[in-house]
């Protein structure tokens, strides 16, 4: 206690010469999950500060990243929830309801860069004077630029890009929302970089595998770890519409020699997916006769024009999410060169960015250009550019590389493969008790090598869908050594288990359990890791978050807090609560045994719902009793 008031009173004292005033939390990284922690501790009476490298906020869903990423949407609720309803109204209120922007934004799922960053703005502009934004900040890892006493960091030291000053920021609790994870690393938490092989957690995806897109493990999968990153790109936003279109323009470090493997995957239709396996040679050159007399391909699983090098996803006004395209060979993902990356300086980082630049373009330029293709290929390709009204102040190209995956940390809990896929077939994952969102994605990662001979795709490419709605425990960003940091989105997990957990609702989800989380241990006096959960899980429920998921019970329902809190107790290990019918003796007895309550209710005429209200109810009133 006599600590934390010594701590307070430093606090208010620090501002002398280039120091700021302290605040509740300093969040480093203006991603979504730390605008979210800042939304959720305003929402607590908490002051935060975001300290963002770039001159805008918003992270990926502001530079491309468009098309949400997650299969089972009511999974994920919460400040995830408000931002995707904020999206679906901005269409709605500009453009009419029935309109083809509303219908494009599917449900506010996706969405241009540009609205993206109104929506963020909009959602922080209503905490002025408890949220600070400074964009232009600069964070660089070294453990210098952490004052840390006792494990606890009092201050972080950034760089004012604009003017080249430093800048120390003081404060209660600490963020790392960056996709690197440069202040944990800094501040001296356990990280791992690279693959694991399947040896250390028997992961399905881990270590070396060559996978058919949409089909089985390849020769040539050993399974064994190594240093590989998966690789990056640009998340293009592309548009069809002649009134709105850039011409892209030959980069100025051009290498034709880097895109020449596509001129024969053109004419042959080669690609990745697991239907060609039963293409022939004879397939192949058929396909380009056809092409040679003015057809397009015929090859299972191929894609024409700018759909052979780039995946597109429909934004509204014409606009596309253009990713890469995982069925082919070459495409927007730079693999290899990227390795670096999570633990290089911002000079690298920064070099390494205007190489994927003008890769990105070389690329569209040849496929648009290049008179070794096809004259309709290039023809169908040319009918797509960049949207003139993005990224108005960087050329219409998006500011920001998609880093993901950065440094993985190990923390509390280090969440693996296990804790996405299902114990047995139609049943959940795992259930963690102390869980703070619910999510779900496929295990997901891009290539970690360029094209090899002989081999059925790049390196590290594979999606497994077998993952199921899962819940994901507050240990993933709490480390064990720093008192008073929490690490919302370079969390605690291997590489298969990072692969689903990396997505932006996952990350929003993980930011606002970190703002709320944040304001406990301040208002407890306690450290990050020994915040009350069941007490952050409380105000996360009533927040409307989801954290275990039901098909039959939304945030709406009266019932929904009574089934997040007993499903995470066991009460309820299927998907549906069924809160109507009436309750099976089978159920009944393990409910009283469970609960060690004589309950009265009537197996076959009481409905579930009442037997667990009062459940509920009496867990409640005895949980009051002993505080």
């Amino acid at each position: 206690m006599r600590f934390t008031i010594l701590l307070n009173l430093f606090l208010l004292l620090s501002c002398a010469g280039s120091a700021r005033p302290g605040y509740d939390l300093v969040i480093v990284g203006g991603t979504p999950g730390g605008i979210m922690a800042a939304i959720a501790a305003a929402r607590e009476g908490k002051s935060s500060v975001i300290l963002e490298r770039t001159s805008h906020i918003g992270g990926l869903p502001v530079n491309g990243l468009g098309a949400t990423d997650i299969n089972t949407r009511a999974a994920t609720t919460g400040l995830f929830r408000e931002f995707v309803e904020n999206v679906r109204r901005y269409y709605a209120d500009k453009y009419g309801p029935d309109s083809q922007q509303v219908k494009d934004c599917s449900g506010g799922f996706h969405f241009e860069p540009s609205v993206a960053g109104r929506v963020f703005d909009r959602m922080l502009s209503g905490y002025r004077g408890r949220i600070d934004v400074f964009t232009l900040r600069q964070f660089d890892c070294d453990p210098a630029n952490v004052e840390m006493e006792d494990d606890r960091i009092l201050g972080v030291r950034v760089t004012d890009r604009a003017t080249g000053r430093s800048e120390t920021y003081r404060g209660r609790v600490f963020l790392d929302a960056t996709y690197e994870g440069d202040l944990g690393a800094a501040a001296g938490v356990p990280f791992r970089v690279g693959r694991e092989g399947r040896d250390e957690f028997g992961e399905p995806g881990a270590g070396r595998i060559y996978k058919y897109w949409s089909g089985p493990v390849a020769e040539g999968s050993d399974g064994m770890g190594d240093n590989a990153v998966q690789a990056y790109n640009y998340r293009l936003c592309l548009t069809d519409d002649p009134a709105n279109r850039v011409r892209v323009e030959k980069p100025k470090n051009y290498n034709r020699e880097e895109y020449l493997s596509l001129v024969e995957d053109v004419w042959t239709g080669r690609n990745t997916h697991v239907s060609f396996r039963k293409v022939t040679p004879e397939m192949m050159e058929e396909n380009r006769r056809a092409i040679g007399a003015g057809g397009e391909t015929g090859i299972p699983g191929d894609k024409w024009g700018i759909a052979k090098i780039t995946n597109m996803v429909t934004l509204p006004n014409r606009k596309t999410d253009a990713n890469n395209q995982h069925l082919a060979l070459i495409s927007t993902d730079l693999p290899e060169e990227n390795w670096p990356w999570p633990t290089s300086s911002w000079e690298w980082r920064d070099r390494f960015a205007g190489r994927l630049r003008d890769y990105t373009l070389g690329l569209i330029w040849f496929a648009q250009n290049d008179e070794a293709l096809p004259e309709h290929f290039r023809e169908a390709a040319s009918r797509w550019g960049l949207a003139a009204d993005e990224y108005i102040d960087n050329g219409h190209f998006p500011r920001q590389v998609y880093v993901r995956e950065g440094r993985r940390f190990e923390g509390v809990y280090f969440f693996t493969a296990k804790d996405a896929l299902p114990v047995a077939d139609g049943q959940r994952p795992p259930v963690h008790a102390e869980s703070v969102t619910a999510s779900h994605y496929s295990l997901d990662s891009h290539a970690v090598r360029k094209r090899e001979k002989g081999r059925v795709h790049l390196d590290g490419f594979f999606g497994i869908t077998d993952a199921r709605v899962y819940t994901v425990p507050y240990g993933v960003m709490v480390p064990r050594q720093v008192d008073n940091l929490l690490l919302p989105v370079p969390v605690s997990g291997s590489h298969v288990g990072f692969s689903t957990l990396r997505m932006e609702p996952c990350w929003m989800a993980l930011g606002q359990a970190a703002g709320i989380a944040s304001s406990l241990a301040i208002d407890c006096g306690l450290k990050v890791r020994n915040v009350d959960v069941r007490r952050l899980q409380e105000k996360l429920i009533g927040q409307k978050a989801t954290l275990i998921y039901y098909e039959d019970v939304t945030p709406e329902d009266d019932a929904f807090e009574m089934v997040q809190v007993l499903g995470l107790a066991g009460y309820l290990p299927g998907w549906e609560a069924r809160l109507s019918e009436a309750v099976s003796r089978a159920d009944l007895e393990a409910w009283r045994k469970r609960s060690r309550l004589a309950l009265e209710a009537e197996a076959g005429r009481t409905p579930r719902g009442e037997v667990l209200e009062e459940i509920y109810r009496r867990g409640t009133e005895g949980r009051s009793a002993r505080q």
